[in-house]
């Protein structure tokens, strides 16, 4: 894959790696990459030398969540097919991922904000570099999720923790993230590919049937239908009700002047 896709897929060691490569736009979900991100995954889904998939960006971001210029020049149709409205997405699942088998590590580098944080958390577990941070700024674009933050934050952290996040749009650091269990360690940025490799050849070393098994026992073991159609259900009310395109430029250099302060 060239460099300069804007999602990257490599292949070695019975690890597929997929990156999200707009670093100038601290790789935000252009409608692009919305296509091309469950094409990759379904590619290392379909791979028989691939045991193990490692999402993770270009520096200095992981994913700062979608292109809200896009979305505003759009009228907030961005990524149709992709279910990050709340639909089903074009694989038929919930989330941004297509139907799976095997397990998503995702290896945190910088920061993961609003649709890039759901998308860490539909990964089966997460390690986060020393730079990470983790943020649900959905009340500050005005924008509601659609990729089941409201389901699976509670589940990783608590509702507690999980509410002051979404109600302040305030970042959590990678330390806060691992002792709140979002995250399963924290490493040296340097360190972060090496060390979610070195996972990742663990779970290659077993019985793949075994792994792929009891992934989906977890999964169906953790999923709430329920949850999700509530979160879809209220995502849509307040798109009818609230969402103001002409209003998103304004929200994004909001955001974007307080960022850099976080």
């Amino acid at each position: 894959m060239s460099d300069d896709s804007p999602v990257r897929y490599a292949v070695d060691e019975r690890i597929a790696t997929i990156i999200l490569n707009r670093p100038e736009a601290r790789n935000a979900l252009s409608s692009e990459v919305l296509g091309l991100l469950p094409e990759r995954l379904s590619a290392a889904e379909a791979d028989d030398d691939v045991d193990v998939i490692v999402l993770t960006g270009t520096d200095p971001a992981f994913c700062a969540g979608l292109d809200l210029k896009e979305l505003g020049a759009t009228g907030g149709n961005l990524g149709g097919g992709s279910g990050a409205d709340g639909s089903r997405n074009r694989d038929g699942v919930r989330g941004p991922f297509p139907r799976l088998s095997k397990p998503v590590i995702g290896a945190i580098n910088g920061v993961a904000v609003t649709g890039g944080f759901e998308l860490a958390l539909n990964c089966d577990f997460l390690i986060a570099s020393e730079h990470a941070k983790f943020g649900d700024t959905h009340t500050r674009v005005g924008v509601m999720p659609g990729w089941g933050l409201t389901v699976l934050l509670p589940q990783a952290i608590g509702v507690r923790r999980a509410r002051e996040m979404s109600f302040t749009g305030n970042f959590m650091d990678a330390d806060e993230a691992l002792a709140f269990g979002l995250v399963n360690h924290v490493v040296a940025h340097d360190e972060l590919l090496p060390f979610t490799y070195q996972l990742a050849t663990d779970i290659v070393g077993n019985e793949q049937p075994a792994v792929r098994q009891i992934r989906a026992t977890y999964a169906a073991v953790a999923t709430d239908d329920d949850a999700w159609e509530i979160e879809a259900r209220d995502g849509r009310a307040w798109r009818r009700a609230h969402f103001r395109p002409e209003a998103v430029a304004e929200r994004r250099a909001a955001i974007q002047a307080r960022g850099q302060q976080q």
